[in-house]
């Protein structure tokens, strides 16, 4: 449609046809939750207002089918013979702990989960200092345990740092049948708030590996010490890089006694030959801003949590607005828009519950060529860090070849990437131009002639633009 508001007139026109990949099926199940509760949409439907007082419908807008798919992995195990056995780190949403006490209750099921219990606090305080509040999620773990009754179905795990796990396989007479994971605390906020993934893998080798791992955490393996016993284990049964891959999978277990996880992982992102797609929960490592800053022509985007994270804020944010100006990177941040603050847009809320630690971005996946013939992805509970690597309990799968499972991350990537990077760009916009009225402000992001696709088709376009083209069209 061409012309005025009002007068439009009907003129060339292009119809494309678009097959999208089934998120179910025989080998992989992937499923990603809303992951932006600040949607216009979510403000039309739901008046802007927490889902715990907008109800179940709230509930299971913003759940787009994730915690069902839990509950559903859960249901399959009926039956003496049958067994579900998982790790998690923040263990608390009634739905999920109250189907794991139905299947050993109902159905005899054989549940075992092994929980963060983990005392944060320092073992020693000044005399005299305020006690210590702690950041871990164990008071509340052991708080819902006790409410939904299932106590005797959960392994504490109070050594190490952070047990930031989140998996459960299935097993059927002892062996293990199939693996749910990914980037999904058991939340209020996990589930119905930042963007997270569950997958499930249908695949009995990678199920046993993780089965294998849970029996090494019902232990409670120390993670201290030089010459670790746990770490070592876990290089041992999942070396980086990999030397095994079953049908192009290979899982990869933390904490590690070195970094090799996290340069094989590195190494993987600058083997890119024509995109890289990454998010990033709690800032970007200094492995990936090397990664990023190579300036090698290959389309590198991201999709931040924040800019940074622990110490030197200001370097960190100098540090991803430096990265930004490259002609090959482009990176969004999560961000809402504000009340009236945008022309006629409806205020969004940027929380579902009062204290949140992430506001949208929680997902943990990296995406190499994934519009290619051998993709590679890489997915899982850690973030992309140092301490996911060497300090916390955490897994990880690399997947290559699976173009179906390629195609799914990155549709999710680009739903996620392009919602953010608008909001983005609507707060720099308000930042620099807080005297703007909201007709100015309109004619700040509405181009009406033709030039706007100039960049595009710029050799020396340094926004991005021109690279995103010739990615996407398959060049």
């Amino acid at each position: 449609m061409y012309g005025d508001p009002g007068e439009l007139t009907e003129k060339q026109a292009i119809t494309v046809s678009i097959t999208t990949e089934p998120t179910e099926k025989a080998d992989h199940a992937i499923f990603f939750n809303r992951g932006s509760v600040a949607t216009q949409e979510y403000a039309r439907r739901f008046q802007n207002k927490p889902p715990s007082i907008m109800g179940q419908g709230a509930y299971d807008w913003l759940s787009r089918g994730l915690v069902e798919a839990i509950l559903a992995f859960i249901e399959r195990a009926s039956g003496k013979k049958a067994g579900l056995k998982g790790a998690f780190y923040e263990f608390q949403n009634d739905k999920v702990l109250e189907a794991l006490g139905a299947a050993k209750r109902e159905r005899n099921v054989d549940v075992k989960i092994v929980f963060d219990d983990i005392d944060t606090r320092p073992k020693k305080q000044r005399p005299g200092s305020k006690p210590a509040k702690e950041s871990g999620p164990r008071k509340a773990n052991e708080k819902a345990i006790k409410e939904t009754k299932i106590k005797g179905l959960c392994i504490p795990r109070k050594n190490g740092k952070l047990m930031h796990n989140k998996f459960l396989v299935l097993t059927e007479n002892g062996k293990a049948r199939a693996l749910l994971f990914g980037s999904t605390n058991l939340t209020e906020n996990g589930i119905y708030g930042h963007a997270n993934c569950v997958h499930i893998i249908e695949d009995e080798t990678i199920a046993t590996k993780y089965l294998e791992f849970f029996e090494e955490l019902t232990t409670d393996p120390d993670t201290t010490g030089r010459g670790n016993a746990y770490k070592n284990w876990t290089i041992d049964q999942t070396p980086a890089p990999a030397k095994k891959f079953t049908d192009g999978m290979a899982p990869v277990f933390s904490p590690r006694a070195n970094q090799d996880a996290l340069d094989w992982y590195g190494a993987l992102a600058a083997s890119a030959k024509g995109g890289l797609f990454m998010t990033f929960a709690f800032g970007m490592n200094d492995v990936f801003k090397k990664v990023y800053g190579s300036d090698d022509g290959v389309l590198k985007l991201g999709l931040m949590e924040k800019e940074w994270n622990g110490q030197n804020k200001d370097e960190q944010i100098a540090a991803i607005r430096a990265l930004q100006k490259l002609p090959d990177v482009v990176i969004a941040i999560g961000n809402h828009i504000p009340l009236n603050g945008f022309d006629q847009w409806l205020g969004e809320i940027d929380h579902i519950t009062n204290h949140v630690n992430v506001h949208w971005v929680h997902l943990k996946f990296m995406l190499v060529d994934p519009l290619s013939d051998n993709p590679i992805v890489v997915t899982g509970s850690a973030n992309f860090s140092t301490p996911s690597t060497t300090t916390n309990d955490e897994n990880m799968v690399v997947i290559k070849g699976n173009k179906r499972v390629a195609d799914i991350y990155l549709g999710e990537y680009m739903r996620l990437y392009t919602h953010y990077a608008w909001r983005e760009a609507v707060e720099i916009f308000l930042k620099k131009n807080p005297e703007k009225t909201a007709e100015q402000m309109k004619l700040g992001f509405l181009v009406d002639k033709g030039d706007w696709t100039k960049d595009y088709f710029n050799p020396k376009d340094t926004t991005g633009r021109l690279l995103r083209r010739l990615y996407f069209a398959g060049h």
